[in-house]
């Protein structure tokens, strides 16, 4: 419980730290081009336009709402953050214990001796003599293949269906933050709380409204985590030699590392999920001209791909122009 604890209040602060970022991230994401773009320099110092990066955006922002207008949504994502760390923390807790339950030896011979219909005592004394070498050995390959691709196949399980249950859980507050943050565009104040805006949503669009945008969003978490852990898993075993200094901080970085390639492969599923999540939610961001109404995923994935902007906010920082696109001064936004 102190852990879970710590864990919530470690997440909490690290939510308020990032919520900046993420709230101009949600905004690019969106389409929402208030600068327009300026001449710079790329990364080989040559001349180029580019639009507006992190700074310049939280300027804009704080121009116009203030230091504390960086903070919008702020209040749904600490409770999305809250509660998806004590789900996670106690569903994986649950896999674990079922695990070790059914590796237990008193269990298999439980079951074995059921199975036998109450045979002699004798014949149950050398089953259980049996059962117990078995379980030595068993117990012996277990551990010795920890390393082993079974072993990591059955974690990345276990924290897929944790993760799983925490997205599923926390979606709602996930949705009202997104159109907490893209009531920027259009100056609304239509989701202003937590409680009033499961009444608006609930109103407006039932239940379902809650979980807009929840389908990609556990794809793009689900296929994350098997191709950050997979590839860890052949990078540690066939390129990282345990003989080596420093073992330990080089299979560390290297779970950064695929981890951080695993998100660049995965962000289409993140901007079609955040996309579906405020679209055709009354809000000015969710509609024409900014976003087509979507009827479903997909619908969304593919004029993504044919307008070429399924990188859309991939970077806040040497943002280049869309290939092929105008700038709309009044319309703040590229066609």
């Amino acid at each position: 419980m102190a852990d879970t604890c710590g864990q919530v209040l470690l997440g909490s602060g690290l939510t308020v730290l990032s919520h900046p970022l993420m709230y101009i991230k949600v905004l690019i994401q969106v389409g929402h081009e208030p600068l327009a773009p300026t001449l710079g320099r790329n990364l080989f110092g040559r001349q180029v336009y580019q639009l507006p990066g992190l700074f310049a955006y939280a300027k804009h922002i704080m121009k116009i709402d203030g230091k504390a207008g960086l903070f919008k949504g702020i209040g749904p994502r600490l409770c999305a953050g809250s509660i998806g760390t004590i789900v996670h923390s106690n569903v994986l807790q649950f896999l674990s214990e079922m695990s070790r339950t059914r590796d237990a030896p008193g269990k298999r011979f439980f079951s074995r001796s059921c199975c036998l219909n109450f045979k002699v005592n004798i014949e149950q004394s050398r089953l259980e003599l049996r059962s117990d070498s078995v379980d030595q050995v068993l117990g012996g390959q277990q551990k010795a293949a920890e390393g082993s691709i079974q072993h990591v196949v059955n974690e990345t399980t276990k924290e897929m269906i944790a993760r799983s249950c925490a997205t599923i859980v926390t979606h709602p507050f996930h949705v009202i933050t997104l159109r907490c943050m893209v009531q920027f565009i259009g100056r609304e104040t239509k989701y202003s709380g937590v409680f009033d805006s499961v009444v608006t949503v609930y109103k407006e669009e039932g239940l379902l409204g809650f979980f807009a945008g929840l389908i990609p969003r556990l794809l793009g978490d689900v296929l994350s985590l098997w191709i950050c852990n997979l590839l860890a898993h052949v990078i540690n075993t066939y390129a990282i030699d345990d003989s080596m200094s420093h073992t330990g901080e080089i299979k560390n970085c290297s779970q950064a590392v695929t981890g951080f390639f695993a998100s660049m492969l995965t962000y289409p599923f993140v901007l079609v999920s955040n996309l579906m999540a405020v679209n055709n939610c009354g809000l000015a961001g969710g509609l024409p001209p900014y976003a087509s109404v979507c009827p479903t995923w997909v619908d969304c994935w593919r004029h993504l791909s044919r307008e070429g902007n399924m990188s859309r906010g991939n970077s806040l920082f040497f943002r280049k122009l869309p290939a092929g696109k105008i700038y709309a001064v009044d319309q703040n936004r590229f066609f």
